[in-house]
């Protein structure tokens, strides 16, 4: 897993030119020694569980983290492109050439 992670941190080094990128650090709940994340299961497209392993030897405590998506900073630009498709999509054929018309004389 690690040997994946590194090849991942190597991967985006290259592509974005990062050399100092964050990074979420996980403690034990039992020791507070670091631990790392095993394996990440989605359970939906905003919410995922993460299985973590403490790294202390003697510790070995494992033990499941929830992620979940808490809320928008700054709307997506893609937001908007979807929002006009889906508007356009309801209107009738008169109203698409009328919406049409007056985006052409503006």
């Amino acid at each position: 897993m690690q040997r994946n992670a590194l090849k991942l941190w190597d991967y985006l080094s290259r592509v974005t030119g990062a050399k100092n990128m964050r990074v979420l650090k996980l403690f034990c709940p039992e020791c507070n020694s670091p631990a790392v994340i095993r394996r990440s299961v989605p359970k939906d497209s905003k919410f995922s569980d993460l299985y973590c392993a403490c790294k202390n030897v003697e510790c070995g405590h494992t033990y499941v983290l929830e992620l979940t998506f808490a809320r928008v900073l700054s709307p997506s630009a893609l937001a908007g492109d979807r929002l006009v498709k889906e508007l356009v999509g309801q209107l009738t054929p008169e109203q698409r050439q009328f919406a049409l018309d007056l985006l052409q004389s503006s």
